[in-house]
């Protein structure tokens, strides 16, 4: 009874914050939310300009071998990349799509809605379209030649079932977007757009979630915490796993490190904002020492809410 006065709550107040997105919000072009809208925590994330702290970031990719496999690397992502409005319930990131990829993000998880293709995070629009998204990817590309990006995209409803042909249709025959199901090498994706597949998207290379249903549920953040550990575990073994049999397997792993309380008996204690303020610097540390113990570990992707430079370039470091 009370989980379901919980979600009866959590969509209540959903659909408030839904009718104040539509009042007006949607003819704000910038994909960066106001200063003043962000938290204390958050804006310790927000980048201080629109370059990375560290050249390196915005063009890791560069020294990577031409010969391994994508599946065989660690790569830093976001978990729903573009959840920047909609209140601390919804908002899992801070920074624009341009300066996520600046900063080193190579995996981004899209949430695609409708006909035209909406970014949404659940009900809430996040002002832009899968068009503008790829447009973003491809400039920063066209820059950036040596790296490629991962693109997971989720239908959501409604026309959940028709946004597989509506991405075919708005892509075409791109050269410069994978589609394939099969695990590319480095040197085959440089420069491209790598689609990630899942459930009912079936374009791109498959997925192997370490996370079980019901993980992002976050009551307690040293749960999460061994639940991460035990993750990264899985996808170290996956790795090699793929290393062993020349890729027979065919997937790339994911690890996520956000969460959230919401849909759990701690209702709005734990948002994505600070679930991610206590995370982020402990899997900094975590991954330090994995670094220590093994610097060739190898785990995939890992998604995070709210990353930041020093995280994104610890994940990075795996790769040297």
């Amino acid at each position: 009874m009370k989980m379901i006065i919980g979600k009866t709550l959590f969509i209540l107040v959903l659909l408030l914050l839904k009718s104040s997105e539509l009042t007006g919000q949607e003819d704000d072009d910038d994909n960066t939310p106001d200063e003043d809208e962000l938290t204390e925590e958050e804006k310790k994330t927000v980048f201080e300009n629109v370059e990375p702290r560290s050249p390196g970031q915005k063009n890791w990719m560069a020294k990577l071998d031409n010969n391994k496999f994508i599946s065989d690397i660690t790569i830093p992502g976001t978990h729903d990349t573009m959840a920047l409005y909609g209140g601390s319930m919804a908002k899992c990131q801070t920074w624009s799509l341009e300066n996520q990829l600046k900063a080193g993000i190579r995996y981004l998880d899209l949430r695609v809605s409708g006909y035209k293709l909406k970014i949404m995070h659940g009900i809430i629009y996040q002002r832009t379209s899968l068009s503008e998204v790829i447009s973003t990817i491809r400039k920063f590309l066209q820059e950036s030649k040596n790296e490629f990006v991962l693109v997971r995209i989720k239908p959501e409803f409604p026309q959940k079932g028709r946004v597989q042909n509506l991405v075919e249709n708005l892509i075409g025959n791109d050269n410069n977007i994978w589609k394939k199901s099969t695990i590319p090498t480095i040197g085959e994706v440089r420069g491209k757009i790598v689609l990630v597949q899942k459930n009912r998207f079936k374009l791109g290379i498959s997925l192997s979630e370490t996370d079980s249903k019901g993980d992002y549920k976050v009551t307690k953040t040293e749960d999460k915490k061994k639940k991460i550990t035990q993750h990264l575990e899985e996808a170290n073994k996956q790795c090699k796993s793929n290393n062993n049999n020349n890729n027979n397997n065919n997937k790339i792993s994911l690890v996520y490190s956000s969460g959230t309380s919401l849909g759990t008996y701690k209702g709005f204690c734990l948002l994505p904002n600070a679930v991610a303020g206590e995370i982020n610097p402990w899997l900094n540390d975590h991954l330090k020492e994995l670094s220590n113990k093994n610097p060739k570990s190898c785990f995939g992707i890992i998604a995070m809410d709210f990353p930041y430079f020093e995280l994104i370039e610890m994940i990075i470091k795996f790769n040297t």
